[in-house]
């Protein structure tokens, strides 16, 4: 099969200015586009949203639970709020219902908020330490910010920080040993 990729999603917006205001304010980047529409892309995404006039007959404030990942929910949830954005509660999925709070012990795609944009579409912020195999493609995945390297080398850190617990022996050899952990996470 040919290589398909996701590459912009149109949300429905009832004020364009207001919109751009908003995601502008949450840091996203501004792309370039034509007149008609605008297009923003999150930090380290290789999908956009746009929004304009015009691009769809979708109710404004219609699109929900668009997933936003991310490493560190709760730096995630802390900078939003301290933007002024509601944010919704924490919950956790796993069982047969989402529960109230974080994961227990962190596990990565189980720990969500959620927040609006200005006409009510819906992002859930979900935690995502470590990707599933298969869901990232090694030859193409690239660190796109100085934060997101920062992010996978405190990972792996954390990671080599449990092997010296459990082996009791420090590992002189570190740098190889976080090379590869950062390989084997792409």
């Amino acid at each position: 099969m040919a290589e398909q990729r996701l590459e912009v999603v149109t949300i429905p917006v009832s004020d364009v200015e207001r919109a751009k205001e908003f995601y502008a304010r949450l840091g996203w980047r501004l792309d370039r586009t034509p007149p008609t529409k605008v297009q923003f892309t999150p930090p380290g995404s290789a999908c956009s949203v746009q929004f304009g006039t015009g691009l769809t007959t979708a109710t404004p404030g219609s699109a929900q639970n668009m997933y936003l990942c991310v490493h560190d929910i709760v730096a995630t949830r802390d900078r939003l709020t301290a933007l002024g954005v509601q944010v919704g509660d924490y919950y956790h999925t796993g069982g047969p219902a989402p529960q109230p709070g974080l994961h227990p012990e962190r596990e990565s795609y189980r720990s969500h908020f959620p927040f609006s944009d200005p006409d009510g579409n819906t992002w859930l912020v979900q935690e995502v330490t470590t990707r599933l195999p298969g869901r990232v493609d090694a030859l193409t995945v690239s660190f796109t910010s100085a934060d997101t390297l920062a992010q996978a080398l405190r990972r792996a850190a954390a990671a080599h920080g449990e092997h010296v617990r459990r082996t009791g022996e420090d590992d002189a050899k570190w740098p190889e040993w976080y090379a590869e952990y950062l390989m084997n996470e792409q």
